[in-house]
């Protein structure tokens, strides 16, 4: 009985798409730079006073609060089970929808012209799109509602097991 649960739950596709190099790249310098700021404010501020201890705090609450932002949408996890179709881009943005509302389903490429950026974006055509690049995409249109663009590394093969169910 357990395993039965265990082997019921299992999606039939599942991908991870990671955060883009520009991203990859944002990050480090931000959070290098937030660092170089607190050892100058350590290294530099002799006595250190209120003052000091205030901006290291301040400092660290920033750095620990970019830092969750940039873990949480470091990628994008696609699971396609029997019925429905799951994009997750971090803790707050997901994304179902049910493989018999979908009308159609095809590969784009994600472009700063349509959606002016990455991330949980929302395109100039009305679209809505979780994007971790200017790369390959998905574009579903559902059957009512707003059309989903996501980033993936297999769009062909998520638009044929979408179209095949």
């Amino acid at each position: 009985m357990f395993f039965e649960y265990l082997v019921m739950d299992q999606p039939d596709y599942v991908e991870w798409v990671p955060a883009g190099r520009f991203i990859r790249v944002a990050k480090l310098v931000t959070t290098s730079f937030i660092i170089i700021v607190v050892v100058l404010l350590i290294v530099f501020v002799r006595p250190l006073d209120t003052e000091a201890f205030i901006g290291i705090g301040v400092s660290g609450a920033v750095l620990f609060f970019i830092l969750f932002l940039l873990m949480n949408f470091r990628g994008i996890k696609i699971k396609i089970d029997s019925d429905t179709i799951r994009v997750n881009y971090g803790l707050f943005n997901n994304k179902s929808i049910r493989l018999d509302e979908i009308g159609s389903c095809k590969p784009v490429k994600a472009s700063f012209r349509r959606f002016a950026g990455i991330g949980v974006r929302y395109g100039f055509d009305g679209s809505h799109a979780f994007t971790t690049s200017f790369g390959d995409a998905v574009e579903v249109t559902p059957v009512k509602g707003r059309v989903f663009v996501f980033s993936s590394n297999n769009p062909d093969k998520i638009c044929e097991f979408i179209s095949k169910e």
